[in-house]
């Protein structure tokens, strides 16, 4: 009988999750929610199948540990449904949801109108409630790696430069002090998870750079997935190479000169690549490969993977052939559940600000 070549491992978000979960169980049991548990609100404001799927998704998750989740129907998804009542817009929906004080969390089923005008609903919706992290506060943070925050500047971000961040640098892995960590986009801060469980960050390394000397490619440069999950990976200190259907850059922490100042946090910096440096230059020598293109017929090449790499199947479309484990050592194949896992670590990290702006104050 002749040899049969050796299939790379099946490693899935659900066997990710259990310390997720374990974690998330232990924090609800505790006194804080005794009496009241986090109320997480989502807002879906479109017709997609696929959005109202993962908001079935979503409440069925937060039921099975003890969130309160509450779906709140506004514009086309309101449309044709006997609510009663006068319906109002997305923009009003988060604003109210700001202001109700029996909400911990607010989630927004995006694309709703697509581009420009997400990203002002994105920063419409109130800090200290964005469980998705993609307030333009949160991407701040993200993009120029300040990894721990004081929580009243998510009320007053003028005050920033005159209250306590930690460096990056310093190896410090728990918050100091007064400040807590800030909040990570969820689907991004899944993928790293994932990444961490099966060994591609080194914890032999200092806190901050535990992804160094890995070459990682991540296709499809959206501003909810792909770009920030490049910042992070490269933040962590991975080479990325960032792909997306007109380009490839690199997203690195090291810059070849010196001369960048030190008054800033050590962050990523993006650089061009040659026109000539092409998806398959870039699999040829990535270590793990990211897929988040939203399309079903996509497929990277299994031919041009390098051998025994990890790939990560972000979106609910398959983006890998199915030889790819033929190559890859290992293959995850999605990590919806741990981006609802990192969703309600989120909402609790909220509670966590709330508490300590009510210890200060605030």
């Amino acid at each position: 009988m002749a040899d049969t070549a050796p299939q790379g491992l099946l490693v899935t978000a659900g066997k990710v999750h259990v310390p997720f979960k374990t974690e998330l169980l232990n924090t609800l049991a505790s006194p804080r929610f005794s009496t009241k548990p986090p109320h997480l609100v989502g807002i879906l404001a479109t017709r997609k199948e696929d959005a109202r799927t993962y908001a079935e998704f979503t409440k069925r998750s937060c039921e099975q540990v003890g969130i309160t989740f509450e779906l709140r129907l506004v514009g086309e998804a309101r449309e044709g449904m006997d609510h009663g009542g006068v319906g109002i817009d997305v923009e009003e929906a988060i604003l109210e949801a700001n202001n109700d004080r029996e909400v911990d969390g607010i989630m927004v089923y995006y694309p709703i109108y697509g581009g420009r005008q997400d990203q002002y609903l994105q920063s419409v919706l109130s800090p200290l409630k964005d469980v998705e992290g993609l307030n333009h506060q949160f991407l701040f943070n993200l993009y120029h790696n300040i990894r721990f925050i004081h929580p009243l500047t998510l009320r007053a971000p003028s005050s920033a430069s005159t209250l306590p961040l930690a460096s990056p640098a310093s190896g410090i892995e728990r918050a100091p002090e007064g400040t807590v960590k800030s909040v990570l986009p969820c689907t991004p801060l899944a993928i790293v998870k994932v990444l961490e469980h099966i060994g591609v960050y080194n914890r032999m390394l200092e806190y901050g750079d535990r992804a160094r000397g890995k070459v990682i490619t991540v296709i499809n440069r959206s501003e909810v997935v792909g770009r920030p999950l490049a910042a992070l990976l490269a933040n962590d200190g991975a080479r990325v190479l960032s792909v997306d259907i007109d380009s490839i850059v690199e997203f690195s922490k090291r810059p070849s000169s010196s001369t960048q100042s030190s008054q800033f946090n050590a962050h990523h910096i993006v650089s061009t690549l040659p026109d000539d440096f092409k998806l398959a230059n870039a699999l040829a020598i990535s270590d793990v490969v990211i897929s988040a293109v939203p399309v079903q017929s996509y497929k990277v090449p299994t031919k041009d993977l390098k051998d025994g790499c990890i790939c990560v199947n972000v979106a609910g479309e398959k983006n890998f052939e199915k030889d790819v484990r033929e190559r890859a050592s290992i293959y995850v194949p999605s990590v919806g559940v741990m981006t609802i896992a990192m969703l309600q670590r989120n909402l609790l990290r909220l509670c966590e600000y709330q508490d300590e702006a009510k210890r200060l104050g605030a």
